[in-house]
């Protein structure tokens, strides 16, 4: 299923894109598309079997904005250095270990919301990423096997940074990663079913219509699997929560002086293919 959120910031309602690409209103049906839902086995079967009975009212999109696919995000665990392309255009050796750090909930937006430019940035950067969508409690799992089994589903993420911030200002990463708008998130949540195998998905991003970002999830160092199974060694994943699994080769960080790092008015586009599209316009915060 393709579960989505539509309507205005803070007031979304729960949708449906059915198999012929037509919105439908889940909101008779269940309160949000949110960690309560996409733990529920029986509430999800519901909705399934009401899409494919066709009983549920279709919404017009025209005008509608869409909302980031899942309400009340819990936690956003993101992993760093994990594309062996990636690594290599930036000079970094294949981390031994995943890189991990954490954005806030509240920098999740909807996929064609505004990206915020933050004040003083000189080195805002752009990062297609596979974003997995936690839907049952994971703790010291012992497999990849156990872990993809805790997956509910997969969306687009970009993992917005900003370089200065993130490197060359001292401390973590957690200052150049956690600006507002900085995790647009969507269209959809494809439920795990839907998607046979997370390391066979194409990932593309264009800057102003040029192509940037035309990557593989096959080139990723620790694959879905062992991202969830070696988080769940330091901390819960709980239903509602999302990771981010890094990014392929083609950030702006990665080219030749002078750097195309984004600006005020910069358009970003990108997909994951069988995930949906995005598409935002860059402000000056």
């Amino acid at each position: 299923m393709k579960l989505l959120r539509v309507g205005p910031a803070g007031a979304e309602r729960p949708a449906l894109l059915d198999r012929d690409g037509t919105l439908r209103d889940l909101s008779a049906l269940v309160d949000d598309v949110d960690g309560e839902l996409i733990a529920d086995a029986a509430a999800l079967e519901r909705v399934r079997a009401a899409a494919d009975a066709g009983v549920l009212p279709a919404l017009d999109p025209a005008g509608l904005r869409i909302g980031a696919p899942l309400a009340r995000v819990g936690k956003v665990v993101c992993i760093g250095l994990n594309y062996h392309d990636h690594a290599r255009e930036i000079g970094a050796q294949p981390p031994a270990e995943p890189v991990v750090f954490l954005k806030a909930a509240d920098t999740v937006v909807g996929p064609h919301d505004t990206v915020l430019v933050p004040r003083g940035s000189s080195k805002t950067d752009w990062e297609v990423e596979l974003a997995v969508v936690i839907g049952r409690t994971a703790r010291y799992l012992d497999s990849a096997e156990e872990a993809l089994a805790c997956v509910a589903g997969y969306a687009v993420a970009h993992d917005v940074s900003e370089r200065e911030f993130q490197i060359e200002r001292g401390g973590t990463w957690d200052k150049g990663k956690n600006c507002e708008t900085f995790n647009p998130l969507g269209p959809w949540l494809v439920t795990a079913d839907e998607v046979p195998d997370p390391q066979d998905l194409r990932l593309r991003l264009w800057v102003n219509g040029e192509v940037k970002q035309d990557g593989t999830t096959a080139d990723q160092i620790f694959p879905v699997g062992e991202v969830v199974r070696y988080l769940s060694q330091f901390m819960t994943l709980h239903p509602g929560d999302v990771i981010n699994t890094g990014t392929p080769a083609g950030v702006a960080m990665g080219q030749p002086e002078p750097k195309p790092y984004l600006r005020a008015g910069d358009v970003v586009e990108l997909e994951i293919e069988g995930l949906g599209r995005q598409r935002q316009e860059l402000k000056d915060a």
